[in-house]
């Protein structure tokens, strides 16, 4: 007899929009959680035409989508509250990433919901949090960043800070932080009858994660110029290299013992004792340099000493790890990834393609209670789009 997914039975409210909120609701959806995505009538998830001409809905919305219900809903009706609400009475989760203040204005923010279901889990992500004189400002990733202190470190040496192609406040602030707050407020509703109100700010976790900078700042009461630091370039033993072809090769080899078998591979044993000198990197760098990554990597291959190719996305996809756990799945045209984790009893499947706008509104109010009748009514009044 197969388990039931880890999160059935846990009901999800998700009026989030574009990558972070969407993200942490695709994680738990794919772990069981039945998760209805609610969009405006006007606009809806502006992700779903992000990057198309056509019309149709981009990859980018269908691969953070998946294993959701779709449902339009006009929270400026008072119809459109009403069903709100009587959803909210009986769902676990709400997960929202309006700015600070709107979901109060609409009548449907944590005080109402609470009110009538003090089981809730209600979660707000922003980037700047609920309060605090930044609450109320735009921001995207690079912000974030910025403010965080995190931008100015990431780069090489002499250059200007690196935009990373890889939403670091985006996803390890909205969706991750997100998800371990939705969590703790499940299991503690479980387990009082108490749910809680979560308020992530992006901003706030790329700070707290800031651990290698602060230890900087604790060790030596200043932080070294972008690129200087121990894990951001500043030393040959963790740092990248380019090779003859363009492509690079990435070096960690910051324990002694792999430090050891890196120099000893390359032919030079004279360098073990000079790790930590910064004049090094300039030496490797012109020897990474006379050959090809894929020549280096072969070198490497069979020395287990943290020293490995830097491959292209398109290659990471053909990584013979990463297929060998499983972590990208095609789907059709689509080509996505599998949740970041493995669970025990637990094999992941896309149960259903992301929703199209308002799909599951019939079957959500019928679910919900609602009759024939009053969905006429409903749909009348311009509620459901």
């Amino acid at each position: 007899m197969s388990r039931p997914l880890p999160l059935s039975g846990i009901r999800v409210l998700d009026l989030t929009r574009l990558l972070p909120g969407p993200v942490a609701t695709l994680h738990l959806a794919d772990l069981g959680a039945d998760v209805i995505k609610i969009e405006d009538p006007q606009l809806g998830d502006y992700a779903r035409t992000l990057g198309t001409g056509s019309g149709e809905d981009s990859a980018y919305f269908r691969m953070i989508n998946r294993n959701k219900q779709g449902m339009v809903l006009d929270l400026k009706k008072p119809e459109g509250v009403e069903i709100f609400l009587h959803l909210a009475s009986t769902a676990d989760v709400i997960v929202e990433s309006f700015r600070p203040g709107v979901v109060d204005k609409l009548g449907i923010g944590y005080e109402a919901v609470c009110a009538l279901n003090p089981r809730i889990t209600y979660c707000s992500i922003s980037g700047y949090g609920q309060d605090g004189p930044y609450k109320h400002l735009a921001g995207h990733d690079i912000n974030y960043l910025g403010y965080a202190g995190v931008l100015e470190q990431i780069g090489v040496e002499g250059s200007q800070p690196a935009i990373p192609n890889f939403q670091i406040a985006d996803l390890l602030g909205g969706a991750l932080t997100g998800v371990m707050g939705i969590l703790a407020g499940v299991v503690e509703a479980q387990r009082t009858g108490q749910g809680r109100y979560v308020d992530v700010a992006m901003s706030d976790s790329v700070l707290a994660h800031t651990y290698f900078a602060m230890l900087r700042l604790n060790d030596a009461g200043a932080s070294l110029p972008r690129g200087g630091d121990m894990l951001s370039g500043g030393l040959p033993c963790y740092a990248t290299y380019r090779c003859a072809d363009g492509k690079y090769m990435a070096v960690g080899a910051l324990e002694g013992k792999f430090w050891q078998v890196c120099c000893t591979v390359l032919e030079r044993p004279e360098w073990i004792k000079r790790q930590w000198d910064a004049s090094l990197r300039a030496e490797m760098a012109e020897l990474f340099a006379t050959r090809e990554r894929d020549t280096w990597a072969a070198i490497f291959v069979a020395s287990d000493c943290c020293v490995t190719p830097v491959l292209g996305p398109e290659e990471a996809l053909h990584n013979e790890q990463l297929v060998a756990r499983g972590m990208v799945i095609r789907t059709g045209d689509l080509t996505q990834f599998a949740p970041p984790l493995k669970l025990s009893g637990f094999e992941f499947s896309v149960r259903q393609p992301a929703p199209r706008a308002g799909e599951h509104n019939e079957a959500i109010l019928r679910a919900a209670g609602y009759s024939p009748d009053e969905m006429i009514r409903l749909q009348e009044s311009g509620a459901l789009g």
